[in-house]
C-alpha cells in the first residue's frame, strides 16, 4: 500500500477498542424516575432461579443483539425486564464505556422512565426497589480493592521472553465500591457504573 493510500485508509476508519471483535458487547440502563423527594434510581434484584449472579442487585441490561446499537439494547432490556413499554423510556445520554477484565464491553445509558407501576419479569427479576439519588450523594461508598495477578498457563513459552519464569509480570488492583441502602448491598459492576454517574452529577453541579 502506498503512503497516500495508507493515510487515506487510516483517516477514514473509526478507531475502536483493540480486540473488541472478540469481546461480549453489552448495554445497561440506569432508570431514573421522579418520586418523593426528587429523582430516584430503579434497581433490580436478579431472580434466584438465574444461573449467573442469582440474587445480586443490578441495573437492567444484557447482550447487544445483531442489528442493535447499544442504546437500543438498553431500551429493549429495560422494557423486557421491568415490563414497561419502550415508548415510555427516554434515553438521556450515554456514560463512559466500561471494559472489564473478563472481555466484556459495557455501554451504560441514563434513561428516564415514566413514574408508573412496573411489572417485573419474574423469570429474570426477583424484585425492584428505588433509591433517591440524593441518598447516594450524601452517602459515599465503602472502597475495597481486589488484587490482580498474572498466572501464565503451563504451556507458556517462558524460554522466549527475557527472564523466563522470573519475568517481572505487572501486578495491579482494582477498586470495588459498596453502597448499602436499607440492608441491600450494591457492588461490582453496578456500583462502578453508579459511582461514575454520581461523579458526573457532582461535577455538573459544581460548574
Amino acid at each position: 500500500m502506498e503512503t497516500d493510500a495508507l493515510e487515506n485508509f487510516l483517516k477514514e476508519r473509526k478507531p475502536r477498542i483493540l480486540g473488541s471483535e472478540g469481546m461480549v458487547q453489552a448495554a445497561v440502563a440506569l432508570p431514573l424516575r421522579e418520586g418523593d423527594g426528587g429523582w430516584q434510581l430503579v434497581f433490580e434484584v436478579r431472580s434466584h432461579r438465574l444461573r449467573r449472579q442469582p440474587g445480586e442487585i443490578c441495573f437492567p441490561g444484557g447482550r447487544v443483539e445483531p442489528g442493535e446499537d447499544p442504546a437500543m439494547t438498553a431500551i429493549r432490556e429495560m422494557g423486557e425486564e421491568l415490563g414497561m413499554p419502550e415508548n415510555r423510556i427516554k434515553v438521556l445520554g450515554p456514560l463512559d464505556i466500561l471494559v472489564n477484565p473478563w472481555r466484556t464491553i459495557v455501554y451504560p445509558y441514563v434513561c428516564r422512565i415514566a413514574p408508573e407501576p412496573l411489572h417485573p419479569n419474574p423469570d429474570e427479576v426477583e424484585e425492584v426497589f428505588c433509591v433517591p439519588v440524593n441518598y447516594f450523594l450524601r452517602h459515599p461508598p465503602e472502597v475495597h480493592h481486589v488484587h490482580l495477578d498474572v498466572h501464565p498457563e503451563e504451556t507458556f513459552p517462558f524460554h522466549r521472553i527475557p527472564g523466563g519464569r522470573d519475568y517481572p509480570w505487572a501486578r495491579g488492583q482494582t477498586p470495588e465500591y459498596f453502597y448499602e441502602y436499607k440492608g441491600k448491598v450494591i457492588w461490582g459492576l453496578t456500583a462502578r457504573i453508579l459511582k461514575h454517574f454520581l461523579d458526573l452529577m457532582t461535577a455538573g453541579k459544581s460548574r
